[in-house]
This record gives structure tokens, sequence and C-alpha cells, in this order.
């Protein structure tokens, strides 16, 4: 089978039904942890009031099926390629939570979800993604790209652990976890290769071991995030869109990926980019309106109420 096979019908398969488990765990652990007593950002503790939940340890479960599909596609397909395909989570994710609040997706819901699949794939055949390495680029060349993420991780998680507004607290939890989740799929894609060229191989470089401590970093900041704000709330669309950002950026300057750089194909890339926004805009905010009894979206009509990021009263 050539490359473009192998991509086609082996890391598109994989990374789509790896963003189903992937919103569909973070439905059922939004719900979950709204379940539980509300700690500060940051909290280390959220863990151990969760366990023995069984919604969370289903999301912890489609989580860790999630993160094999998603290992899959990085071995087979480019991170330009699979990475943009993880923003269907929001989709999963917006059915799924419809599904545990037992109500049906409305016409803006759908709206938004065609919106993302309609900008996401002339995004892919625009841009034309290329190239498929699973080493990184060594020496200087790490460092503009390393201190930039470095940087947007710290600024995120201080504007979390020291704002006195709860809608600063959850975008830093957000802008954090989206940057982490992205550096997070680079490092598995090196991995990935790894383990293709054999089962120990992984365990002989450094790359794993900072997956190890990197995954979970941004698995208890979502959890953070989860509970200090509203599930697919503004928040949660950061991180959906943040997380390929990160990835298509690590492809490009650390992984020598590449896509089509022409000025028509770069207009047509952006025009793409900002039809996926709309629609994760969409999804977010309308998702987070249904979320609510009847009762508390007529609270949320209110010129005070705070939904966790600042957007009072939004509805679309």
């Amino acid at each position: 089978m050539s490359a473009t096979g192998v991509v086609l019908f082996v890391a598109v398969p994989a990374a789509v039904l790896s963003a189903a488990c992937i919103g569909i765990a973070s439905a059922a652990q939004a719900r979950a942890t709204k379940e539980v007593e509300t700690g500060k950002p940051l909290d280390l503790t959220l863990f151990r009031r969760l366990i023995g939940r069984p919604l969370w340890l289903i999301g912890i479960a489609a989580t860790v099926l999630g993160l094999g599909l998603q290992l899959t596609a990085l071995a087979f397909g480019p991170l330009l390629f699979v990475q943009p395909l993880l923003i269907t989570s929001l989709i999963f994710g917006g059915l799924a939570a419809s599904r545990l609040e037992k109500r049906r997706p409305d016409r803006v819901m759908v709206g938004g979800s065609l919106l993302c699949v309609a900008g996401l794939a002339a995004f892919l055949v625009v841009a034309r993604p290329s190239g498929n390495g699973d080493v990184f680029v060594t020496g200087s060349a790490l460092l503009p790209l390393g201190i930039a993420l470095g940087a947007v991780i710290v600024a995120g998680m201080a504007l979390a652990a020291f704002s006195g507004s709860g809608s600063a607290r959850t975008l830093g939890l957000a802008v954090a976890t989206g940057v982490l989740y992205g550096l997070t799929a680079g490092l598995m894609k090196v991995v990935a290769g790894q383990f293709r060229a054999g089962f120990g191989e992984p365990f002989r470089h450094w790359t794993l071991y900072l997956v190890c401590v990197i995954g979970p970093l941004g698995f208890l900041l979502s959890q953070n995030t989860f509970q200090q704000g509203r599930f697919l709330t503004p928040a949660l669309a950061v991180i959906t869109a943040l997380d390929p950002l990160v990835g298509v950026a690590i492809g490009l300057s650390w992984m020598g990926e590449s896509a089509n750089g022409s000025p028509l194909a770069l207009a047509g890339e952006a025009v793409a980019g900002l039809v996926i926004v709309v629609g994760i805009a969409l999804l977010a905010t309308r998702a987070s309106h249904l979320s609510g009894t009847p009762e508390d979206d007529h609270a949320e009509a209110g010129p005070d109420h705070d939904d966790g990021y600042g957007l009072a009263g939004s509805t679309c």
C-alpha cells in the first residue's frame, strides 16, 4: 500500500475514532467534575474526589482508548494531517453531552458541526500536508518554538493561579491545557515512530518519559478547566483549537513536515480556518446554552451572569 493509501485507510479512521473517544471522554468527565466539590484552580486533590464515580471512570476508559487510537494515527500519518482531524472531538463531545442531558441537538449545533467538517475538509485539500518524519530537529532549531510554547504554558498557569476573575482563571487553564495537549501529540508522534522500530525502542529515549510528565499535567489541567468553567463553553473551544494548532506548528518547525505555501493556498487555508473557528464557536456557545435547565437558561440571560469565560448571557 502506498504512503497515501496508508494515511487514508489507517491514519484517518484512527484519528476520527480517537476524536470520538476524546469527545465522549470530555462529556463524561465534564459532567462528573460537576458532581464533586469545586476546589481551587490547579487542584491536585480533584482526582481523589473523582475516583469511584462511574461516569468519570467511563471517561478515563474513553481517554485511554482515544490516546491509543491517536498514537496509531500518528504512527502512520503526519501531524499536519492527524491533528486537525481531532477538531471533530468537539462535535462528538457536543452529541455526547446532549445525550447525557437528554436533549436533542438543535439546528445551530448541526450547523456548527457541518461548518467544522466543511472547513476541515477544505483545509486538508488546500494545504496538502506532506512529510511524515518521526524525529525532532536538534540543537538551536528547537528553541524558538520551544520557548514560545513554554511561555504560553507558564502564562496560562499563572493566570489560573493568581487571577481573581473566574473567567480569567478558566481561560488560563484552557490555554495551558491546549498547548500541553498539542505538545503531547508532537511527542507521541516521535514515540510512535520509535515503537515501529521495536517495542523496547521508546524506553531508550527521553521523549517517552517527557510524555509521561506532560500528558498527565495536561489531563489534570483539563479536569480543573471542566470544573472551573462549564462544559463546551468557549474555554473548551480554546482547547480544541489550540491542540491542533500547536501540533501543526510542531510538525512544521520540529519535524520537517510541509504544506502548500503558495499565496492562493495560504488564502484558502485562512478561509478554511475561519470557517472552522466559526463552527467551533457555534458548537461551544450553543452546547453551553443547552446544558442547563430551562430555569438556568432564563437566568443566563441576565446581564450579570458569567458563564466561566466572561461571556455573559451569550446565546446563538
